[in-house]
């Protein structure tokens, strides 16, 4: 069941939502459910502790709440885990349950886990009974596979394994089906080596050799070799540029030499001469070579990167390629190599906000104010990073244009009883947050289309407000920004940004988007809560701000995550002399990456951004003040706002004083 993971939902996330505003539309049946409500969860507490907990003493008013069957389904899972000799009953419990909920949210977790139950005791025809494919489910496709081969049941079983085994990455529960494919003489050293192949494109070298050891000899070596390159890109180009005459796949020598670029581009333009002379490479066939440098020196914000994208043959050069070496003339103030770049974009491309800006600031620069101004004008009512930015080049403040969605009683009432929607709420009120998006997707799905305008409205009156502007995004609604801007933590964002000397909607701007305002919020990496803080970033913040140490749970209260977060962006501000975007750039990415990205000399503050080598810490820092821009006019009831400061410089630290000061901020 995941015992400890749904602990943490009930006990950590189910507490800290009960914090939100009750529904304004929903208030009633909320209302309604509550003793109910509190009834499932102690339950539900109980199955997830392991604890005795049977239906027998369950209430009616607990048996009628709309997530009892999240109960049984809970208790069934339970039970599986019990003495085999019990299963059977079990098997039937599971089995009639599924039957009753097929197709429905709940089932989803009762089936995976009977399934695991089911493959673990050789039970295949009650598996083959209850296996649905399940879209990432690698583990219960492998089972099936299993399942099949054991009953005989073999019809298309060469097919579904084959495009099993095509997997660049390991899949031991498949091992058996992988076993049977041999045994029958299907398993080919074609399929081997295209297996390798998928590998070593996905740079997964460790696993590539584990399947290269089923190749015969001669055709393993160019695999080896290709793997010895990405794991020693630099040896292994050495080895090349001296042995001219080595044989070598194109794929590999592009795979290695790319990868040398990326770890080391100044050893890559070192070489690159001596490379291109030793493995006879025409200007036409050098051109992916000069482009895996250019791109790898663009990223270091390395002026010799426009040399190198100078010997790119057109036909390389797509949009990614272009947009990089746009921002390489950015950052060498080359306005027409800019407005080239530009042009040679899909139409697309250059239609967005981020191109036509660029568009612009080369035709100012290059006294051309009549189109630059046109194209400024052309931005204004766009509400994003580069309207702001527009303004502020015409000298204007900056006035959002808001477009309400209005709220339609009678059909939120109408979509709020919709069973699917019903359950989602319940979930969400109770912790359950994963259950509750999943019944919310079903729910929608049924909607209209005005029905689902509405349901913007439902969530944000629920104050689930990631759920919200979710739903927002997936419709195009953007600019309700009295809905999708909310401010339900006022009075610690407040206390806050008056600890942190910020302002409040700065520290606003950080929670929406890091956690879109989700205060159980954990990520891959293991940031927690509203201002997603790293357990251990968050102690040293404490222990510098003389504030208590926090533990991880204390870092899904709203009051000392955000404390922490506003701190922790002070610090940064203090340490890299009050530069905003670079504070919030080292607030996603990590002082010491954002300081390896600070200029020799001032730059212009847009140019710099916008050569943030991480695509994510890019739009991290440009969404986080337009996002900042716009808390800060809602806190003003809608006076314009000023984005003159956004046109700065970045400048560098003094030498000494920087490693000192990045020192003192880890």
């Amino acid at each position: 069941m995941g015992s400890a993971t749904r602990i943490a939902r009930l006990i950590s996330a189910a507490l800290l939502t009960a914090a939100l505003a009750v529904p304004a539309h929903g208030a009633g049946s909320a209302a309604f459910y509550a003793s109910a409500r509190k009834a499932f969860q102690e339950a539900y507490a109980r199955v997830s502790d392991n604890l005795p907990n049977d239906a027998a003493g369950d209430s009616a008013s607990l048996r009628s709440y709309p997530l009892y069957p999240y109960l049984e389904a809970a208790r069934i899972e339970q039970a599986l885990l019990g003495q085999p000799d019990s299963l059977a009953a079990v098997d039937q419990r599971a089995a009639a349950f599924l039957t009753t909920y097929d197709g429905m949210p709940v089932s989803h977790d009762l089936r995976q886990a009977w399934l695991a139950s089911l493959a673990q005791r050789s039970q295949w025809a009650l598996y083959l009974q209850a296996y649905r494919e399940t879209a990432g489910d690698d583990a219960a496709r492998c089972e099936n596979f299993v399942a099949r081969i054991e009953l005989g049941k073999t019809d298309g079983l060469v097919r579904d394994i084959d495009q099993a085994w095509l997997t660049p990455h390991s899949l031991l529960a498949c091992a058996p089906a992988f076993d049977w494919l041999r045994q029958n003489g299907v398993l080919t050293t074609a399929l081997i080596e295209q297996r390798a192949r998928l590998a070593l494109e996905s740079s997964d070298t460790a696993f590539a050799r584990q399947i290269i050891e089923q190749l015969p000899s001669d055709r393993a070596a160019p695999l080896l070799q290709w793997a010895s390159l990405l794991e020693r890109p630099q040896r292994g180009i050495d080895a090349l540029i001296a042995s001219p005459d080595e044989p070598v796949e194109a794929a590999t020598l592009l795979a290695g030499w790319t990868r040398l670029a990326r770890e080391d581009s100044s050893a890559a333009e070192e070489r690159y001469a001596r490379f291109v002379a030793a493995r006879h490479l025409s200007a036409e066939a050098a051109s992916p070579y000069a482009l895996a440098l250019a791109l790898s020196l663009a990223w270091d914000r390395d002026p010799a990167a426009l040399e190198y994208f100078e010997r790119v043959a057109p036909r390389d050069l797509d949009d990614s390629s272009l947009q990089w070496r746009a921002r390489a003339a950015l950052w060498s103030k080359d306005w027409p190599l800019v407005l080239t770049s530009i042009a040679g974009l899909t139409q697309a491309e250059q239609q967005t906000a981020r191109w036509r800006y660029w568009a612009a600031r080369a035709a100012q620069a290059l006294h051309h104010p009549a189109q630059a101004e046109q194209i400024y004008e052309s931005l204004l009512p766009n509400d994003d990073y580069y309207s702001a930015l527009a303004a502020a080049r015409l000298s204007r403040p900056v006035t959002p244009h808001p477009q309400a969605l209005a709220a339609e009683p009678a059909v939120l009432a109408a979509i709020e009883r919709q069973p699917a929607l019903e359950r989602a709420r319940e979930l969400y009120l109770c912790g359950m947050q994963r259950e509750a998006a999943a019944e919310w997707r079903a729910g929608y799905a049924s909607l209209s289309a005005d029905e689902r305008l509405q349901a913007i409205h439902l969530a944000a009156d629920w104050g689930w407000f990631d759920q919200a502007v979710e739903t927002a995004t997936a419709q195009h609604v953007f600019n309700d920004y009295a809905l999708l801007y909310p401010r339900p933590f006022d009075t610690a964002v407040n206390a806050a940004a008056r600890l942190a000397q910020l302002a409040p909607a700065m520290v606003y701007g950080v929670i929406r988007q890091e956690s879109l305002y989700r205060i159980d919020a954990v990520s891959a990496a293991g940031a927690l809560g509203l201002m997603q803080l790293m357990p251990d970033t968050a102690r040293r913040t404490a222990r510098h701000w003389k504030l208590s140490r926090p533990a991880s749970a204390d870092l899904l209260d709203p009051a000392i995550n955000i404390s922490l977060g506003a701190a922790r962006l002070r610090m940064l501000l203090d340490r890299l002399d009050e530069q905003v975007p670079v504070a919030l750039a080292s607030y996603n990415a990590g002082l010491s990456a954002v300081t390896h990205w600070l200029p020799p000399e001032p730059v212009d503050a847009d140019i710099w951004i916008e050569n943030i080598p991480y695509n994510e810490t890019r739009e991290y820092v440009e969404r986080v003040l337009w996002h900042s821009l716009l808390f800060s006019w809602l806190r003003s009831e809608g006076a314009a706002q000023s984005a003159d400061a956004w046109l700065s410089e970045v400048r560098p630290l003094a030498g000494a004083e920087q490693a000192s000061r990045v020192a003192a901020a880890k």
